[in-house]
């Protein structure tokens, strides 16, 4: 039903779309349409059973609500946590939030110094503003994913049709300025609902949240702490968030991501791993 609605005639399409696969639903999504069918048949069969069958519906709509508020579950579907395997001397950045005018910049820059490949979950509506960005990030060998096109904090309480017209919409942007399309997509801060996967599995795209987060958007005297989350632990396989949009800085101004990211490099360096894109580090999985 979801897949026949977001197919109606005059829906955008996606240009140069990477390939849809079968959405297969997970134990979680199975497990409460079970619940939902067992209450209706209780309550037809003896309506004495009403609080027990809505106390049923009720706990499974708060366990899918859980899986959704927690960015690292699979419980509602596939998620990219680790790189495979087969990447076992790598790492991953990802940046999200961007492309920022003063930011992305000094990023490519830092990461040219190092040689090191990354990630930029690019926002639909700042690639339209910074096309030239989206382009450079290309030009000098990282990758740019899909990261809606709005970035709606209420993202994970839309329903079917106005999570796929941010997730097309930004698509198109992106594919339009790149070339080429988009293979991930990371929610907006990581929240999500059970109308997402399938969604994704239409579109061809891969949900991909991170390995360690830094929290690096707050203000305040933080840029060690984040520092040591993101480094403390490195280790190969890892996919780290940091925030080329909607920065965080210290008392002195400084955005964090300017004082965080030389010393990731820096640790990546030392741990002889090397900095590679999702598509790289996945290429051989």
């Amino acid at each position: 039903m979801i897949m026949q609605d977001l197919q109606s005639p005059g829906a955008p399409r996606v240009p140069q779309a990477p390939p849809s696969s079968r959405w297969r639903p997970g134990p979680l999504i199975i497990g409460a349409a079970a619940v939902h069918a067992a209450a209706a048949a209780a309550v037809l069969a003896d309506s004495a059973t009403m609080p027990w069958a809505v106390g049923g519906v009720i706990g499974s709509h708060l366990a899918l609500a859980g899986a959704g508020l927690w960015p690292r579950s699979t419980l509602l579907g596939p998620n990219l946590l680790r790189l495979p395997p087969s990447a076992s001397d790598c790492v991953a950045l990802t940046f999200d939030d961007g492309p920022h005018p003063e930011l992305t910049p000094r990023v490519l820059d830092l990461l040219d110094r190092h040689g090191a490949r990354a990630t930029f979950f690019c926002i639909g509506d700042r690639a339209q503003q910074y096309p030239g960005l989206v382009l450079e990030i290309v030009r000098r060998g990282h990758d740019v994913e899909n990261h809606s096109m709005r970035h709606p904090l209420l993202f994970s309480t839309y329903g079917p049709r106005r999570i796929y017209k941010e997730i097309i919409a930004a698509q198109n942007v992106l594919t339009a300025i790149t070339g080429l399309a988009p293979r991930y997509f990371r929610a907006p801060a990581g929240l999500r609902n059970p109308w997402l996967d399938p969604i994704l599995c239409k579109l061809g795209l891969q949900l991909a949240t991170w390995t360690r987060r830094g929290f690096d958007t707050r203000d305040g005297d933080r840029a060690a702490r984040i520092a040591q989350t993101l480094t403390g632990k490195l280790a190969g396989r890892d996919i780290l968030l940091l925030h080329d949009g909607h920065a965080g800085r210290g008392p002195d101004g400084r955005p964090h991501l300017l004082t965080v990211l030389p010393a990731v490099l820096a640790a990546t360096q030392r741990a002889g791993l090397r900095c590679v894109t999702l598509r790289a580090g996945t290429a051989t999985n």
